[in-house]
């Protein structure tokens, strides 16, 4: 029986396949609770669809993968902030026209331009593929990001909870806007090679929704949501091996499946506080 339930652990992609999901894990947990907070959770996908065009672009030009999918979505996070201010149009609008263009742009562009790279990987994530360079790569990043959401958590939490008070305190709440953004960016393009585009939001917005409803305080809501999206991921890996079904839906899979325990005891809980 335990040779049985320590098999995953013998085949190094498996290995290496936790290991990724729990370095992802904690930037994207933090950056959930933020994005939560800010009602900024869409925001994430967007960029995830967005950086498509610059994935192919840089596999045309000989660049790496990862510099053109970050040029692409600074390049729409800059168009949508600039297009915000300046026209009447609300956020979600313009978002929903940018990025969406963004991503019938790169898929337009990875047809015209036939490659070796498959749109799958880019989509859906390639878990179990994963490389050294690549695992080094999502490894700096996410130590990078993760100290600089650490580094300034309470004025982020101010701005996110409320950016007037923010502004009055001396904060430069463009710039933190801004700098959330591309904390965002990095992360979706750290995730590019494990989840893929179309998970990478799941990441980003499931640990610090299950953080919301189970803690109510914000320092706590961190270390929740960081510590739920690393045992998800890892569970969600472990499971797929013996279910035979790919590893990057299969902890999305895990991440619903908490958030509904966790909505569930709150309902539970509060229906006994009623009741008593």
């Amino acid at each position: 029986m335990l040779d049985l339930l320590i098999l995953p652990f013998s085949f190094p992609f498996m290995v290496r396949a936790m290991t990724i999901v729990v370095i992802l894990a904690v930037p994207t947990a933090l950056l959930s609770c933020l994005l939560v907070l800010k009602g900024w959770s869409l925001m994430g996908d967007a960029i995830s669809h967005a950086i498509l065009p610059g994935v192919v672009l840089a596999y045309l030009l000989g660049v790496p993968l990862l510099l053109g999918a970050f040029a692409a979505s600074l390049v729409c996070v800059l168009a949508t902030g600039y297009l915000v201010e300046n026209s009447r149009v609300k956020r979600d609008t313009v978002m929903g026209v940018v990025f969406s263009g963004m991503f019938a742009l790169g898929l337009v562009l990875f047809v015209a331009f036939p490659s070796d790279q498959h749109l799958d990987h880019i989509l859906f994530g390639n878990m179990l593929g994963i490389s050294t360079e690549e695992m080094r790569n999502a490894l700096i990043i996410a130590v990078c990001v993760s100290a600089g959401l650490i580094a300034k958590r309470r004025d982020l939490m101010l701005h996110s909870f409320d950016p007037a008070q923010a502004m009055v305190s001396g904060l430069r709440v463009q710039v933190l806007g801004y700098a959330l953004l591309a904390a965002i960016s990095l992360s979706v393009v750290a995730t590019l090679n494990a989840m893929g585009l179309i998970l990478a939001i799941g990441l980003l917005i499931a640990p610090g929704a299950i953080a919301f409803v189970l803690t109510r305080r914000f320092e706590a809501m961190l270390i929740v949501a960081s510590v739920v999206a690393a045992f998800s991921g890892f569970a969600g890996v472990y499971v797929s091996f013996y279910l035979d079904s790919a590893p990057a839906p299969t902890v999305i899979m895990v991440l619903a499946g908490v958030f509904a325990i966790s909505l569930s005891l709150r309902v539970w809980q509060r229906s006994r506080l009623r009741v008593s």
